[in-house]
């Protein structure tokens, strides 16, 4: 056994090293300025992914080099960082076809072959068979259905309260109704009464999944080479003999969260197969993505079908592209209105008006103009996810808004990319490019989303799916399901807004990167966590 180890083991650093060696000594990005390495194992990785420092690294970078530059990346390599607008449309519209997501083999390894994790024409496959799914019509469907969670929610923190102010784990809330609420409106499956708490091992899994990954840190790039060496079989033998607890608990994560998923999709086609009566007695009266999914992939053409690998992996791209996004942009906001008194009184007064006679619907919640410029720029200032990286598939070249200057000292107004060539777009940079939004671009103001933008937004042609901002990205890979978070985050905040007053308690929060932003209480936890004081107003 210890032989079949070390031969195996040996094989990957032979691959890693021969690779790492051709970066190393030929970086198509030597003439571009950025900051010096940290190591040579490391480079830049973990100053840009750093927990509590992080985002002001990436400030301090962006302002330093401008909306181009180079990053030294793990064992030896070189990134490139851009947030220019104009090579961003390029990568996200213009060029999409001649880029891949970063690390596409190790993902597509932890969450099978979804929405997030394939390329090319299966990408454009699923995505057609997909997009109906999240269409207008179908929100109005499940509004009322997002309107009863939210109110279950409210009576949960109300029997907590027992009629007095009481400092509340607002994040420990909002995640219980994110899950709950994806599971409903996209599963059509119930993870939490939202009345005590109830194990469950696919909750708990789907709640560490981020956490876990982040873990792994640089072992996701030597991953990455990994899952490409033999069959299936062989890669799950080499996790299982690999002596790190990261790595096998990894494992666990995704093992439990495919074992549900499969159940979850095989009572599901067998309630749809069974006809309208049988959906109509299961959560979510069949209005839930899945259901909707199944039936319109039973009357697809047989080269449209999705396989059921395809079915299975995008029940986890739901849910895990759904639930810390946006319970945590959920908990920013109400972080924030905890501190902005004024700002929440408003809020609330805006939401009272409108539900005096009862919930509103989908088009009236949208329109709501305080409650919208609040999501707006909370979602501007504080996106949950802060980069994207993408792999060049072939040779391309990047143009740029305005040129930038070379080491050497001379212009450069677009950068030649070779194949396999990994390009990291500040999407967080983009969205604070106070060349854009103004020298106020790093202060939350919701009243700039109350009158015209700046004129430099609109002219820069920002190639973002959601009000010229890249928090949702753009293009062929933008979030599909981006109209959906924003229904589910109004409705929460709707409810509990009027119903109760947030108040900070004191205690120092702080927000950290793991690949989705988090809250914890000071900062050497490491735990996930938001207290407020909550107080009933009626």
């Amino acid at each position: 056994m210890q032989l079949v180890q070390a031969l195996i083991l040996g094989f990957i650093g032979t691959i890693i090293v021969r690779w790492v060696a051709r970066r190393v000594f030929f970086s198509p990005f030597r003439n571009i300025p950025g900051p010096p390495s940290a190591s040579f194992l490391k480079g830049n990785y973990l100053q840009l992914t750093d927990r509590l420092g992080g985002e002001n690294w990436t400030k301090n970078v962006a302002q330093t080099y401008g909306p181009a530059f180079k990053l030294s990346a793990p064992f030896g390599q070189t990134w490139l960082f851009v947030y220019d607008p104009k090579a961003m449309y390029s990568v996200a519209i213009k060029d999409q076809e001649a880029w891949e997501k970063n690390l596409t083999n190790f993902y597509n390894l932890l969450l099978g072959p979804g929405l997030l994790t394939t390329e090319g024409a299966q990408h454009r496959r699923q995505r057609k068979m997909l997009t109906p799914v999240f269409s207008a019509a179908h929100l109005r469907n499940v509004t009322p259905l997002f309107y009863e969670t939210s109110y279950k929610l409210r009576d949960a923190i109300m029997a907590e309260l027992r009629g007095a102010p009481k400092e509340v784990d607002v994040l420990n809330w909002m995640g219980r109704a994110a899950l709950e609420l994806i599971g409903q409106g996209a599963l059509g499956y119930s993870f939490d009464p939202l009345v005590e708490d109830v194990p469950d091992s696919f909750a708990d899994s789907v709640k560490s999944f981020f956490g876990t990954l982040n873990n792994l840190g640089v072992l996701r790039f030597i991953g990455e080479y990994a899952s490409r060496i033999g069959p299936a079989w062989l890669r799950g033998k080499i996790v299982d003999w690999t002596p790190i607890d990261r790595v096998r608990k990894m494992r666990r994560v995704v093992d439990v969260m495919h074992t549900r998923s499969m159940e979850i999709m095989e009572e599901k086609r067998r309630a749809v197969l069974r006809g309208d009566d049988a959906l109509m007695a299961q959560i979510g009266e069949g209005k839930d993505v899945m259901s909707i999914l199944l039936k319109a992939n039973m009357a697809a053409d047989a080269k449209e079908k999705l396989t059921d690998d395809e079915l299975i992996a995008q029940m986890s791209v739901f849910i895990l592209a759904g639930m810390d996004t946006t319970s945590n942009a959920a908990s920013r906001i109400l972080h924030i209105l905890s501190q902005r008194p004024e700002v929440q009184k408003k809020l609330r007064l805006e939401l009272s008006e409108a539900h005096m006679s009862g919930d509103v619907d989908y088009e009236q919640l949208m329109e709501l103009p305080y409650l919208d410029a609040v999501c707006r720029e909370t979602l501007r200032l504080y996106s949950p996810v802060h980069v994207l990286s993408r792999r060049a598939v072939k040779d391309t070249v990047l143009p740029l808004s305005e040129p930038i200057l070379s080491t050497g000292g001379s212009t450069i107004s677009e950068v030649p990319v070779p194949k396999g060539s990994v390009v990291v777009l500040g999407l967080w940079a983009s969205n604070t490019n106070s060349a854009l939004w103004g020298e106020d671009a790093y202060e939350w103001k919701p009243e700039r989303w109350l009158s015209p933008l700046p004129p430099e937004v609109e002219e820069a042609r920002i190639p973002g799916v959601y009000s010229n901002l890249m928090s949702f990205f753009g293009g062929g890979r933008s979030c599909i399901g981006f109209k959906y978070a924003q229904l589910e985050l109004k409705v929460v905040l709707s409810v509990l807004l009027r119903s109760f007053m947030f108040e900070p308690t004191g205690q120092p929060i702080y927000w950290n990167h793991a690949g989705v932003m988090y809250p914890t209480v000071g900062k050497t936890s490491l735990k996930p966590e938001m207290p407020l004081i909550v107080s009933k107003l009626y």
